[in-house]
Formats: C-alpha cells, sequence, structure tokens
C-alpha cells in the first residue's frame, strides 16, 4: 500500500498523535521514545551521538510549545509530508514543523522529523 492514496483523515489521524508525542518526547528529553515510531533506515542514518547533544542543548527542542498549526500535507512518491507551524516557550518566533511518513514492511513509521 502507498500512503499517498490514504484520505488526508486517515494520514492527520496518525501524524497528529505522533506530532504530540516526537514534542512531548523532546521536551522531556526522551530520546528512546522520541524514535519510537521512526524507520529502520531513518535509524540506521541517525547519528544517536549528535541528536542525544541536541536534546541537551538545544533550547528550542526542550521548549517546545505544545499548541502548533496544522499547516497541510504534501503527497510526493511513496511518503507525505505533514506541515506544522511550531512555537517556543522561550523563544519568539515560528518555526516550520515537517513530519514525513510512509509505510515500512506494511506499516506506517516516520522517515524524516525536522523543525525548521
Amino acid at each position: 500500500m502507498n500512503i499517498i492514496e490514504h484520505s488526508d483523515e486517515e494520514i492527520l489521524a496518525v501524524s497528529h498523535p505522533w506530532w504530540d508525542d516526537l514534542i512531548n518526547y523532546s521536551n522531556k528529553g526522551q530520546y528512546g521514545k522520541f524514535i519510537r515510531n521512526f524507520s529502520y533506515d531513518l535509524l540506521l542514518g541517525l547519528n544517536e551521538m549528535e541528536l542525544g547533544k541536541q536534546f541537551k542543548r538545544s533550547i528550542l527542542a526542550r521548549k517546545l510549545d505544545k499548541a502548533w498549526d496544522y499547516l497541510g500535507i504534501i503527497r510526493r512518491g511513496e511518503h507525505v509530508t505533514v506541515l506544522y507551524r511550531v512555537r517556543s516557550t522561550e523563544m519568539e518566533g515560528e518555526w516550520l514543523g515537517r513530519l514525513v511518513l510512509g509505510y515500512e514492511k506494511g506499516e506506517i513509521k516516520i522517515f524524516s522529523a525536522s523543525i525548521f
């Protein structure tokens, strides 16, 4: 199955709770829980030392506002990108959040998650 064939509602039923989880685990610095829905390929490509340092040093990564705004879905190839507007509880401004979802071995997984 290809995730781009799902309706927006089906995609958002997965992405919104996962986005909430990513913000929650990022704020708490719970790396193991943060990566639990990541694809195998994404996990292989992560530099765990660098990611761990980001959790400890980044004000943005540890002080994300739990309130976010959904902006839209982009369908491309075998993945969808769900876009969010995020804010910090300690830094002024807004950031673009991106969650890329697709199928891996019959299950929906996170292929990328980032804040710009």
